[in-house]
């Protein structure tokens, strides 16, 4: 039994057919009542594929992330599943590590399974050597592809982003006006956002005047301990530091327990900063004033943006979502 056998019974086209399966408004009731009725008479279920063939589209979106074990990735691949499925379309996820021979492999399989767009989530999905990001440029020529935090020019390739860089500028800003002028900045990486954050704090401290300090700036990744260890290694050289600005909140847990470990005060005598505001900002005593870095807006917005794309509509290529700061126990701001 198949979509042509419930076309004749009913007496319409396979293209209304098509209409009933996906809930296109574009049937009357009365057209809608007699092709289900006519579906259930010859228990008829549609599967996807056959769904996709008689609609020009699998109603389906690949998602491809790094790491789904990371908080960051894994909370915005809830919130574009949660998206994608109040629009009545499925995914595929994908966790392609970070070889670019990887990210490609799983690219051109989504595009095998023949999903209407993908989602790339997080900016180590962009190399700074252009070349590697062809595969990417090209796969847009097909269908469109959505950047959840980072930006690549071209055609049908379209992002979202947190303002990364004036978030950290303004925090790092506030906390000098403060008093606080021996601040040291953990970071994750050097992907497209990690560079803007990095840029900011170094904007910050050149606007009031602060000599940037390379041991006052370094790359832990997401290991609570590096950054535990890192800022030990500083104390036991009897270099002192005010303020710990972090680019995520688990380098920002390390930093409280260097700080615990030390017994100094904070915020009296340290305070410190994480970024996403994930659950880990909740679970520390103090809790940490962390960057919430809109990762559900940024979600909804990309979602949105794509249906968009598929109504053939007007949509910006670039959408940039301000971040907030979140002052809970480990500062005085």
């Amino acid at each position: 039994m198949n979509i042509y056998d419930v076309s004749k019974k009913a007496g319409v086209s396979i293209a209304t057919v098509s209409r009933v399966l996906n809930g296109n408004n574009n049937v009357s009731e009365k057209t809608r009542q007699r092709v289900l009725s006519v579906m259930d008479e010859l228990g008829y279920t549609p599967n996807v594929f056959a769904r996709g063939l008689g609609l020009n589209t699998m109603k389906t979106i690949g998602i491809m992330c790094t790491d789904s074990s990371d908080v960051y990735l894994a909370n915005a691949v809830y919130y574009l599943e949660q998206e994608l499925r109040a629009n009545d379309y499925d995914s595929i996820l994908c966790c392609t590590g970070t070889r670019n021979s990887t990210k490609k492999k799983y690219m051109e399989l989504l595009i095998s399974k023949r999903v209407d767009g993908i989602i790339l989530v997080g900016s180590k999905f962009l190399d700074t050597h252009m070349e590697e990001n062809a595969y990417i440029i090209d796969a847009a020529k097909s269908l469109p592809i959505m950047l959840v935090n980072c930006h690549l020019d071209g055609e049908n390739i379209y992002s979202a982003q947190c303002d990364d860089e004036t978030a950290v500028f303004s925090v790092t800003d506030s906390l000098i006006k403060s008093g606080r002028n021996k601040i040291v900045y953990l970071y994750t990486s050097t992907s497209q956002s990690g560079l803007k954050k990095l840029s900011g704090y170094e904007k910050a401290l050149d606007l009031n005047h602060i000599p940037a300090r390379t041991e006052f700036m370094q790359l832990c990744h997401k290991d609570i301990l590096r950054a535990k260890e890192y800022l030990n290694s500083l104390h036991a050289r009897g270099i002192s530091f005010d303020a710990v600005v972090t680019s995520d909140d688990s380098l920002a847990v390390g930093a409280l327990k260097f700080a615990y470990e030390n017994h100094i005060r904070v915020p009296d005598e340290l305070n410190i900063v994480g970024y996403n505001d994930s659950i880990l900002a909740r679970c520390t005593e103090p809790e940490l004033t962390s960057i919430d870095s809109k990762v559900e807006a940024l979600c909804s917005t990309t979602v949105n943006t794509l249906m968009g794309v598929f109504a053939e509509k007007h949509v910006p290529s670039k959408t940039l979502i301000q971040a907030e700061l979140i002052v809970r126990g480990t500062t005085r701001l």
